[in-house]
C-alpha cells in the first residue's frame, strides 16, 4: 500500500511515521510513505504558497495552484487518480470501519492544508479525526496512516491483532493482564490461568461488552451482539 501525504511540513510527517510498527513495515516493503512538499510546486519565486482570503478575515489561506500541481505530480507518477483525503473538521469522523475501507486501496493521497475552498476535482473524501481544531492536517494524516496501515496484511506480527482490538464490532477491547500474577493486591482472573481457551474467549467477550456499556454507551448502542447477548445486556 502506498501513502502520499501532501504537506508543508514533510519532516514532521516522516519523523512521526518512520518509527515503531509503521516504520518496520515500510522497511519490509509492505507499504510506502512519501511526503510531498507542496512548497516545491509553487510558481512564486519566493516559494510563497499562501495568500489573503477574498472578502477579508483573519489568517491566510493556501493557494490552489501549488496544491493542484503537487497532486497532479502524484497522479502522473502512479498513472491513476486515487482517493484523495482532505483532513478537515467539516468531514465525517474517522472510525475503525473507515480505516478498513481505506485499507482496501492500493494508493491513498492525504492533503494537509488550510485552503477552505479546496479544489473539488481532486478531493474524494473529507475526513475529521474529532471535533476540535488543530494547526494543520499533518497530525490527522499521521493518525489515519497509522490506523489504516494496521489493516495491511503482514504489518502486525500477530495475525489476529487487527481483528481483536478495540472497536471491532463496535466493542472496546477486554482487560489485559501480564506478569506478575498478583500486583498491588489485584490478581489475574482465574479463568485466564485455566488453560481453557473456550472459557477464556467467553470471558473476554463478556468483559468487552461490560467495558463498552460502562465507558462508551454510544458504541454499545450499535455494537454487534448476538440475540442472547442482547437480551442479557440491553
Amino acid at each position: 500500500m502506498n501513502f502520499y501525504i501532501m504537506t508543508l511540513f514533510p519532516d514532521m510527517v516522516m519523523q512521526g511515521l518512520n518509527t515503531s510498527i509503521i516504520g518496520r513495515a515500510a522497511e519490509k516493503g509492505l507499504l510506502t510513505i512519501e511526503a510531498v512538499n507542496i512548497r516545491d510546486y509553487t510558481i512564486n519565486k519566493h516559494k510563497k504558497v499562501d495568500d489573503y482570503p477574498y472578502g477579508g478575515g483573519a489568517g491566510m489561506l493556501m493557494q490552489a495552484q501549488p496544491v493542484y500541481d503537487a497532486w497532479r505530480s502524484i497522479v502522473d507518477k502512479i498513472g491513476t487518480k486515487p482517493r484523495t483525503i482532505y483532513l478537515t473538521p467539516q468531514g465525517p469522523t474517522f472510525t475503525q470501519q473507515a480505516a478498513k475501507s481505506f485499507a482496501k486501496e492500493e494508493n491513498l493521497i492525504f492533503l494537509c492544508g488550510h485552503y477552505e475552498g479546496i479544489l473539488e476535482e481532486i478531493v474524494t473524501d473529507y475526513v475529521s479525526i474529532g471535533d476540535y481544531v488543530l494547526t494543520g492536517g499533518e497530525l490527522p494524516a499521521m493518525v489515519m496512516v497509522d490506523a489504516i496501515s494496521r489493516m495491511v496484511p503482514g504489518v502486525l506480527t500477530n495475525d489476529e491483532s487487527g481483528s481483536t482490538e478495540s472497536f471491532e464490532g463496535d466493542l472496546l477491547e477486554y482487560p489485559q493482564y501480564s506478569r506478575p500474577e498478583e500486583w498491588m493486591g489485584k490478581k489475574v482472573p482465574p479463568v485466564l490461568l485455566s488453560g481453557n481457551h473456550k472459557l477464556v474467549d467467553e470471558w473476554r467477550r463478556e468483559q468487552s461488552i461490560i467495558r463498552t456499556k460502562e465507558r462508551r454507551p454510544d458504541l454499545f448502542a450499535r455494537a454487534e451482539l448476538t440475540e442472547k447477548e442482547r437480551k442479557k445486556w440491553r
